[in-house]
């Protein structure tokens, strides 16, 4: 086995006009996480999507190409969990060895009215323009934006 790479990664940074519990809650409530845990040009079937989040769960979803319906299924185990502050976890592929993978971590800390989410993955490369990694994960960071903009007031996303 090769050991994961931590010098490998980035950061996205993003302001929400969203107060962090509603951040947190599209993280971590299935039925929101399904409407924008993907890039565009998928989707994620609700029925999909399994979220334990506490410390050693395990979590799954499977993203499916809108034109020619390949899927894809994602998985991970939460590795810390503090409400509405942090969350982190594994991120890869449903075989895959959780010590191995590559590794999410999220910060939300109360900013301007909103909230400042600090996103950083850790033991995969990835840069703007990829079309892959850095791309998804800002595409579905931009999506999650336009659910909380049109959902101002708190409560459930709703797509």
């Amino acid at each position: 086995m090769i050991p994961m790479d931590t010098t490998q990664g980035f950061t996205i940074v993003r302001q929400y006009d969203a107060a962090p519990e509603q951040v947190w809650q599209a993280w971590t409530d299935p039925d929101q996480a399904a409407l924008w845990w993907h890039p565009r040009g998928l989707r994620i079937p609700r029925e999909s999507v399994i979220l334990d989040v506490r410390v050693g769960g395990r979590y799954t979803y499977t993203m499916v190409r809108e034109d020619t319906g390949e899927e894809f299924v994602t998985a991970g185990v939460y590795r810390e969990v503090v409400p509405c502050e942090r969350l982190v976890f594994t991120w890869g592929e449903a075989d895959d060895d959780p010590e191995d993978a590559p590794v999410v971590a999220l910060t939300l800390e109360p900013a301007d009215g909103g909230t400042r989410l600090t996103f950083e993955l850790r033991g995969v490369q990835g840069s703007p323009g990829d079309d892959y990694v850095y791309d998804g994960w800002d595409q579905a960071l931009e999506i999650l934006a336009e659910l909380l903009h049109d959902n101002p007031r708190g409560g459930t996303l709703r797509g």
